[in-house]
């Protein structure tokens, strides 16, 4: 019989809670987004994070736990071999990668590539290289004005990202040459698992500012996911946040994009007072993107504290038959070295009003227990060829 008629999974996006056994293979050492913020800032204003067991899942020196957690709570650990934001998210859902996404990082794109894109978009191609958003920004921004150029980077991940100002390089004409990069990309030899588009307005170094009008192509799932599954049940599932733009809009029934993680959160609150009958699936990806790949752990954890207080505010909303998942897709440790996202476990914590056990359950080795349980709730036949175990049974 399904237990929850609606379920709300939100993906803190890059909250990984330590290092993995394998870490260091990907260069990731002591590695710990969650731990290593609080330990920097010293304390973190998060009651409701803690009423539900951040805290008693993920001890925090100087911070004292609840005595009576409301939640569930467990660690996860990536079975695929990456540390990205689209394969955390697919394992989520029953997808285990096992090939990671080609890279670009050490020497930029094939000057082949750059060739096609140039002829096709009409634009110059300036940087082609690995680099940091805002950095490139300041380096190539005015170049990029001056002479109607095309600003094309890489970075640690399987991305292709181009920036256009949007006063001098159009939306319309960005997101075009951003099909055209994904189109092209779709080779094999040159297949990223994302093609972003990065716009910003400013007009010279130190003014750049990106803008929210980002948009994500994603290659699709190499399968069908238990988002296909629900929906081809006649089920509910409502992507906020860039989640459609990760599943390349499969499994989606409706789709909303968000301009923050705060927005994110209201947009769910929203979401909340309709009488919805299936998964609500939310990313926030300021946590990455804003604080995490700029190595800022301050700013990290004042987006923690801001998400608290929303969290406060959907938890006060939610019904006896609401089931509310909080998690991340990998870790993006600011104390770190580097740009790139860390490899590490990811927190599994579970809430509802309705909830009779609270307190932790056994590690799982795949984030994938995710889907299953949700799966599992909806009474939906897990799709041929995805992982996972349904942890239902503990979360009731």
């Amino acid at each position: 019989m399904e237990r929850y008629r609606r379920i709300f999974l939100i993906v803190l996006d890059s909250l990984g809670i330590g290092a993995m056994p394998d870490s260091k293979s990907y260069g990731d050492m002591d590695v710990d987004t969650f731990g290593h913020i609080a330990q920097r800032v010293g304390t973190l204003n998060i009651p409701n994070l803690k009423k539900i067991g951040m805290l008693n899942l993920h001890p925090v020196p100087g911070m004292e736990a609840e005595e009576k957690p409301l939640g569930r709570y467990m660690r996860m650990a990536e079975a695929s071999h990456s540390k990205d934001t689209m394969t955390g998210h697919w394992e989520m859902m029953g997808l285990k990668v096992e090939k990671p996404f080609k890279t670009f990082t050490e020497h930029g794109f094939p000057p082949e590539l750059i060739a096609q894109l140039e002829k096709r978009c009409k634009k110059k191609v300036i940087g082609n290289k690995s680099a940091s958003g805002t950095q490139i920004l300041d380096e190539l921004g005015e170049e990029e004005i001056r002479d109607g150029s095309m600003i094309v980077y890489t970075s640690a991940d399987s991305v292709l990202q181009i920036c256009g100002n949007e006063e001098t390089f159009d939306l319309k004409n960005l997101y075009r040459c951003c099909e055209i990069a994904r189109e092209l990309t779709m080779k094999e030899e040159w297949m990223v698992g994302r093609v972003i588009a990065r716009p910003y307005v400013g007009k010279k170094k130190g003014e750049f500012v990106r803008t929210s009008n980002r948009r994500d192509y994603a290659v699709k799932p190499f399968g069908k996911t238990v988002l296909n599954a629900l929906k081809e049940k006649g089920l509910d599932v409502i992507a906020v946040g860039k989640i459609n733009d990760i599943f390349s809009g499969e499994g989606i029934t409706r789709a909303l994009h968000s301009d923050s993680s705060v927005h994110g959160m209201e947009q769910t609150r929203q979401i909340s007072d309709r009488d919805f009958h299936g998964l609500c699936f939310t990313n926030l990806v300021d946590f990455d993107a804003l604080w995490g790949h700029r190595r800022n752990p301050e700013g990290y954890a004042s987006e923690i504290e801001k998400f608290d207080l929303e969290l406060g505010k959907l938890m006060e909303k939610l019904r006896k038959e609401d089931l509310l998942i909080l998690t991340a897709d990998h870790g993006n440790d600011p104390t770190y070295k580097g740009t790139d996202h860390t490899r590490e476990y990811v927190p599994f914590l579970a809430y509802s009003p309705s909830m009779k056990k609270t307190g932790p359950m056994e590690e799982s080795d795949t984030f994938a227990a995710i889907g299953a349980t949700v799966a599992d709730n909806f009474q939906v036949k897990m799709p041929r060829g995805t992982i996972g175990v349904s942890r239902l049974a503990e979360i009731l």
